[in-house]
């Protein structure tokens, strides 16, 4: 097994484990009143993502990784448990809003709004570089920012 392989398995393996802890939290988040909002576009997230992993799949498996990079990548990783970390169980892959629940204002929310969106755009980016994929990299940027203008706008509009 290549290091690109193991590299594309433990991604892989993070956003499905992910999956299931933002499912689990949007469960209980619903069960105590809370509301999504912004669904409709929540397809488009998925549907990013996806390809975005799939493109990884099938173009840099047998890429020789670009190893700082990579360790960038790892230290994105670390940011994003940090996040997920500060927000608990109100960390989910959707758009849900607890009514009275006060805005998270520690971590790395202290400096920053939307820092899980950050590491997002970070990681759409830096991944396909690693694997020396330039183009996959901008595309995907492109169609990242895309969605989160979509996203966060309306996540802004719900904490309003």
């Amino acid at each position: 097994m290549t290091a690109s392989v193991i590299i594309l398995a433990l991604v892989t393996a993070q956003r499905l484990i992910e999956l299931v802890i933002a499912r689990n939290h949007t469960r209980r988040l619903l069960a105590r009143g809370a509301q999504e909002v912004g669904a409709g576009h929540y397809p488009l997230i998925v549907a990013l993502h996806a390809a975005w992993l799939a493109s990884l799949w099938l173009l840099a498996w047998d890429r020789s990784p670009y190893w700082p990079l990579i360790g960038l990548f790892i230290v994105l990783q670390a940011l994003r448990l940090w996040v997920l970390a500060t927000l608990g169980e109100r960390w989910t892959t959707r758009i849900i809003i607890l009514p009275g629940a006060p805005l998270v204002t520690s971590g790395p929310f202290r400096w920053i709004r939307h820092p899980n969106y950050a590491v997002v755009v970070a990681e759409i980016a830096v991944l396909p570089l690693a694997f020396g994929l330039v183009w996959l990299a901008v595309i995907f940027t492109l169609l990242n920012a895309a969605v989160l203008a979509i996203r966060i706008k309306a996540e802004s509009r719900a904490l309003a």
